[in-house]
């Protein structure tokens, strides 16, 4: 295996172990509500203005996919659509009462994952930050080159 696939290899695995840990409190605390469906409130919550391009675009899904997703939210009553006063046409997202507890439950669960973790990201050393940071940034720019490449047309467009 070569360093690339091994750094890969590496950071599939400390997601997965992230993921596996923190699931256990997100299904406990929020479990009337699928991962997508949390994330998605987050991003409104965090996000004025939020439509279905911006959510499309930010979670790389389609429309379609995110339209779908948007109206469980809105069966559930997390969030509310409207529309801008110099806007008619696009529908913006907003979160309704119910939507800010589901938020504040999962920033409260954030701040515990970030405190739990605290011990390791205080022994990185600030130029170490600054290479991981430059190595993700260089990743993720050539994995959006690699998807322009593709140039399907059912995803939004980078």
């Amino acid at each position: 295996m070569n360093k690339g696939e091994q750094v890969i290899e590496a950071f599939w695995h400390l997601l997965s172990k992230m993921m596996w840990l923190n699931e256990f409190k997100m299904k406990e605390l929020l479990k009337d509500y699928k991962p997508s469906e949390v994330h998605c409130i987050e991003y409104i919550g965090k996000n004025s203005d939020s439509n279905v391009t911006r959510l499309a675009r930010y979670f790389h899904m389609t429309t379609g996919a995110i339209t779908k997703l948007t109206k469980k939210l809105m069966e559930k009553e997390v969030i509310e659509s409207y529309h801008r006063q110099e806007n008619k046409k696009e529908l913006y997202f907003r979160l309704t009462e119910r939507g800010e507890a589901v938020y504040e439950v999962h920033e409260k669960l954030h701040q515990e994952f970030q405190n739990r973790d605290n011990p390791i990201f205080e022994q990185i050393k600030e130029e170490d930050y600054e290479k991981i940071l430059h190595f993700a940034e260089a990743y993720s720019g050539h994995l959006d080159e690699e998807i322009k490449k593709l140039n399907v047309k059912s995803r939004i467009k980078f």
